[in-house]
């Protein structure tokens, strides 16, 4: 039988047609207007807790889904933040990305996470993605940036906080703290207990700006007191198996006090230390960055410096919070220093 005198008598099944939702939809049930569930949608504290509890409950039943990218919100924005860090393997990304995301939904906002793996150009690639939903603003990390990422913001007008770091030519707001005087507090605490020797121990510092420049305000303060001072690094991540291998080639001219790029370098000293027999404090100190949280129960304790992630993530959150509630776009640029707090513990 020839293919074109077959007839296939079985029912074609056909695909159901799904009729999206709208937000006249929302507003029929609710019994508000549109604009009513417009204004909920991009300002939840602009509605009457009683309308609010309507709409809210209307959204619910129907499954309303807000198309951002089509229609009058898009044309005002969209109730979305981009927040791009450098990694969310870092504890202290991580922390601050989960405390901002907390405080900016009181407020009606989301959050949208990308992480540039300390990529400039996978850094700008996230931001265009970004930039295409018309974002409410745009959380970066550092004040470091290619020049293509830099005119996008600018010219795009978004509202955009850098977080982590000072000491740049902040775009429109910058939340942190210098890193450089991070470095200088250590070293001062080494210099201030008569340790003859250092050296700064980094991972990736050719990526990682923010910790090149910890290592290098340490050893322009040693450098300034007389002490001598190196750097040891590589380019693979922070981590305790890197730490270790830090280590190692510090075994080859060793020194009296140690200052790590963070914390998860120095828990790796530390365990080589221990294993090869060297005590700390007494053969050798040792000093961390960050205070995550198994710092405080190393044997001995660690040295630190404690940076506020939670505090960056609520002055980040008020700087966007505050900008959306007043419509202020013509604000300069601004930088909020958060501080940090040198901790001494028993390690060094």
């Amino acid at each position: 039988m020839a293919s074109g005198d077959f007839n296939d008598s079985r029912p074609q099944r056909k695909r159901r047609k799904m009729q999206r939702v709208t937000m006249t939809d929302v507003a029929n049930t609710a019994d508000v207007s549109p604009s009513t569930v417009s204004l909920y949608l991009r300002k939840p504290s602009a509605v009457s807790e009683r309308i609010a509890i309507r709409v809210r409950r209307a959204i619910d039943d129907l499954g309303y889904v807000p198309n951002y990218v089509a229609g009058g919100l898009a044309a005002a924005g969209s109730r979305v933040v981009s927040v791009i860090v450098p990694s969310l393997r870092n504890a202290f990304f991580s922390e601050t990305v989960s405390e901002l995301e907390r405080l900016l939904a009181r407020g009606g906002l989301q959050t949208l996470v990308g992480h540039s793996e300390y990529s400039l150009d996978q850094e700008e690639a996230l931001v265009r993605a970004a930039l295409s939903w018309a974002p409410a603003a745009v959380v970066l990390t550092g004040c470091r940036h290619n020049d293509a990422t830099r005119k996008l913001l600018i010219r795009s007008q978004t509202p955009v906080v850098e977080m982590w770091e000072l000491g740049g030519d902040p775009i429109d707001q910058a939340v942190g703290f210098s890193h450089e005087q991070v470095g200088r507090h250590i070293a001062r605490r080494f210099i201030g207990q008569g340790y003859e020797s250092s050296a700064f121990l980094g991972a990736r510092l050719d990526e990682d700006f923010r910790a090149a420049q910890r290592s290098q305000g340490f050893l322009a303060e040693m450098e300034a007191a007389g002490v001598p001072a190196r750097l040891i690094e590589n380019n693979a991540p922070a981590s305790t198996s890197n730490g270790v291998r830090l280590f190692e080639e510090l075994c080859m001219a060793p020194v009296r006090a140690v200052a790590c790029s963070n914390d998860m370098i120095a828990l790796g000293v530390l365990f080589e230390a221990q294993r090869r027999g060297l005590s700390i404090p007494t053969q050798l100190a040792l000093a961390g960055f960050g205070d995550l949280d198994f710092a405080a129960q190393m044997v001995p304790p660690l040295t630190t410096v404690r940076p506020s992630a939670d505090k960056i993530a609520r002055k980040v959150a008020e700087c966007i919070l505050s900008r959306d509630v007043s419509g202020d776009d013509e604000s300069r640029p601004v930088e909020h220093d958060t501080g940090f707090t040198l901790v001494p513990r028993a390690s060094g």
